[in-house]
């Protein structure tokens, strides 16, 4: 696939929801995934697997989902850039509105890392 057909089939897959399904499909076996960490630095998650375990401990914190949002794809070079958008309530923490900036790097027609500024 070309960097321009994975934004779009990631893009389309985080609009419907399909957060699994898009890491299943377009990432690498190793990729990794880097996150701000509760305190205050980052933390770098090393494959598939751990990536999706990361998603389901993050949807398992969710009481209710009041709207979600993802902008248009922007690509330069081997990276995939994309705002995210997303009004919840988590458990024990009340309502939160969530807005993110994801940068995701392509090599060889697979994701191979992503990280998450907000």
């Amino acid at each position: 696939m070309t960097n321009q057909e994975i934004a779009s089939r990631l893009y389309e897959l985080c609009q419907e929801g399909q957060f699994v399904t898009a890491q299943n499909e377009l990432y690498h076996q190793d990729a990794t995934s880097t996150d701000n960490n509760p305190q205050g630095g980052r933390t770098t998650i090393t494959g598939i697997e751990g990536i999706v375990e990361k998603g389901k401990r993050f949807q398992e914190m969710i009481e209710e989902v009041h709207s979600a949002n993802t902008a248009d794809p922007k690509i330069f070079g081997n990276y995939i850039f994309m705002e995210m958008g997303l009004d919840v309530t988590l458990k024990g923490m009340g309502r939160m509105n969530m807005v993110e900036m994801c940068k995701y790097e392509v090599k060889d027609g697979k994701i191979i890392s992503e990280e998450f500024y907000y």
